[in-house]
């Protein structure tokens, strides 16, 4: 089941301990396999998107129905601007890491067959995108959910954008009007999304927030990690290590001390820097992508250079 609401201003903090008790209560049924949450990313309207995994739709329904769930939804309803969307799908689990977005479809009356010959031809043209890794189409649960679900994955965002973007899109969709009465899109955020916030205008024709590629994120993260661990060894592990301190202890401090260095000190640093390669847009030149990702490679070989003359 895929959730998405928009949590009121400054109630983010109330809304996680709430949530963190609905992953407890649905715990308690059976089939639960688990939670995912994932916050919203600037621009996306302030949705989070939450997927409760169960192994069968019957026991997920005991859950849905279930007068403690009510409860909750009762205790939580002040936490919200308006109701939550819930998609509820049927199938097997993706065998590969992807880019996800979840397209829900309200078909009109009657118009199912004609909706379902309209997305085939759909994905007859998206299977041509680059990037495409598949398409799973969802018929509506009886007595859950109405809506049809399609379920896109990509091998970067950077492609499903590109594809949901795209003219070809936009025209099938069109075409596809007499059989839906309205859509919405989902897209689920990326690992290191928390470090990798731009401002509306950046990255899309749409104006939308997106996180840049996973290598790129990667390459990122290695930039603003190594020299931030090698500086803290030779400062606050030294100073640890004169105070004789448990190896567990020192660990888990020396870890605090980077994840919040890189999280509120080098990360917006380095976004600063390298958004012109972090989300470029549609229209940049292939020179941005190679010039982006030689700038990073060479602040690597900088700071081996600096720590391998200074460390030794």
């Amino acid at each position: 089941m895929v959730v998405s609401q928009k949590v009121r201003k400054g109630s983010e903090a109330d809304y996680r301990r709430w949530q963190d008790r609905m992953t407890e209560l649905a715990r308690g049924f059976d089939g639960f396999d688990g939670t995912e949450i994932y916050p919203p990313e600037d621009g996306a309207g302030g949705e989070w998107v939450v997927i409760f995994r169960f192994d069968r739709v019957d026991r997920l329904t005991a859950w849905l129905d279930s007068p403690e769930r009510g409860r909750m939804l009762e205790e939580g309803r002040a936490l919200f601007e308006g109701p939550p969307s819930l998609e509820v799908l049927t199938g097997e689990p993706p065998a590969a890491e992807a880019v996800t977005a979840v397209i829900s479809h309200r078909v009109l009356p009657g118009r199912e067959p004609q909706f379902v010959r309209w997305h085939a031809k759909l994905r007859k043209a998206q299977e041509k995108s680059p990037g495409c890794m598949g398409d799973e189409l969802f018929r509506p649960v009886p007595g859950v959910q109405e809506n049809w679900v399609s379920i896109v994955r990509f091998d970067t965002r950077e492609h499903l954008e590109n594809w949901l973007t795209s003219a070809a899109r936009r025209k099938l969709l069109d075409e596809g009007r007499d059989t839906y009465a309205s859509y919405d899109v989902q897209q689920i955020a990326s690992a290191f999304s928390g470090w990798f916030r731009f401002g509306r205008d950046s990255g899309t024709a749409t104006g939308a927030t997106t996180a840049p590629p996973n290598w790129k994120q990667a390459m990122c993260v290695l930039l603003g990690l190594y020299p931030t661990v090698m500086v803290l060894n030779l400062t606050a592990g030294k100073a640890l290590q004169a105070a004789d301190a448990p190896g567990y202890l020192a660990l888990f401090i020396s870890n605090v001390l980077s994840v919040s260095i890189l999280t509120w000190a080098v990360m917006p640093l380095i976004n600063r820097v390298l958004e012109f390669w972090l989300v470029p847009g549609a229209a940049a030149p292939r020179r941005t992508h190679v010039l982006g990702a030689l700038a990073v490679v060479l602040g690597y070989a900088a700071l081996l250079a600096l720590f391998g003359s200074t460390v030794g």
